[in-house]
């Protein structure tokens, strides 16, 4: 491992900034000891700092006059405000002054931003975001969640290629077994995209296993998933909003009868264990995956908790050199 990393993380990003992001930035200093820049209006942090305990943490201010709002167009945020919150961060990583970028902002201008000043990783076309998602036995990963909703085969066999270099380093999984999300395992199913990538992955270096349906993400038979943005994003908010129906349903239920108060009480332990498998907070955000840097995407309305895991997440791809990693394992793929 390398030393912990410096994080920029984008101060006014997200929908309570920069209130939840810099009570996030403080404790993941204080259970980490990761060195955080907070990147936006300097007054502003400061004032929010001051409500926590952090004098002697490594949290420097690097001000930024300009915010990218939600509704703003991703390129333009990129051209146009070159003293966002969100460009400078990434400046920053371009400086070397700091070796990721978190933020819970606008989503595409993240994306923008990152491909701008950090460029891609030579031989990617589309960098992906990626996510992570319970199953019975592990965890899956799920790549593009959000970023390309029109894809080429080409780009799901390098999301794919993406995909098994994060799952061997950030996962743990020594032989990553990869598959396509499509409608049946049979090789005549999916359309011409799938049927394409399908062609194109079981001639590349790495376990595709083929086909895999909706289901294979949480039973735990496959590691990493590769799909268009499109479905990929309608798979993360089904799954999102499923979670977050299980969990009040079960609460409802609990709280209709005196014994089943009781038999929650009696396995509250389970029922806590089983909160936080399905918690998304838990993971963070979304790595950006093909630019020549680390960058973590976070839902807009993520909790401070949420943004703490990103910080935790970030440092932890610094440390693995997942995007060197990536650019090694496409630069040798490319000479076979």
């Amino acid at each position: 491992m390398n030393d912990l990393a410096t994080v920029a993380v984008d101060a006014m990003g997200g929908d309570q900034a920069p209130v939840v992001v810099v009570e996030a930035a403080v404790s993941a200093v204080k259970q980490w000891g990761i060195s955080v820049i907070l990147v936006g209006d300097t007054p502003r942090i400061e004032a929010e700092l001051a409500k926590h305990k952090c004098d002697g943490l490594p949290i420097t201010i690097e001000h930024a006059s300009d915010v990218v709002g939600m509704h703003d167009s991703a390129s333009d945020a990129v051209r146009k405000k070159k003293d966002s919150s969100i460009r400078v961060a990434y400046d920053l990583v371009k400086q070397g002054r700091a070796q990721a970028v978190v933020s819970a902002g606008n989503s595409g201008a993240t994306m923008a931003a990152g491909m701008f000043v950090l460029k891609r990783i030579p031989g990617i076309e589309r960098p992906a975001l990626a996510t992570i998602f319970p199953n019975q036995i592990d965890r899956t990963l799920i790549l593009d969640v959000g970023g390309n909703v029109d894809c080429k085969p080409i780009h799901l066999q390098q999301f794919a290629l993406m995909g098994d270099v994060y799952a061997r380093e950030l996962m743990g999984k020594a032989k990553p077994r990869v598959g396509i999300l499509s409608n049946g395992e049979e090789e005549g199913k999916g359309n011409d995209l799938t049927r394409g990538a399908s062609r194109a992955l079981s001639e590349a270096p790495f376990n595709y296993i083929g086909y895999v349906e909706g289901r294979d993400i949480f039973n735990g038979s496959v590691d990493v998933v590769v799909c268009d943005g499109f479905v990929g994003n309608v798979l993360l908010k089904v799954s999102e909003g499923l979670a977050d129906t299980i969990g009040k349903m079960l609460k409802a239920e609990i709280e209709q009868s005196f014994l089943a108060k009781l038999g929650y009480l009696l396995s509250r332990g389970a029922f806590n264990k089983f909160k936080k498998r399905i918690d998304y907070s838990e993971y963070g955000g979304a790595p950006l995956l093909g630019i020549q840097g680390i960058g973590m995407i976070c839902h807009g309305g993520s909790s401070p908790k949420a943004i703490m895991n990103a910080i935790r997440m970030a440092n932890e791809s610094v440390q693995h050199d997942v995007s060197g990693k990536l650019a090694t394992k496409l630069s040798l793929t490319q000479n076979t």
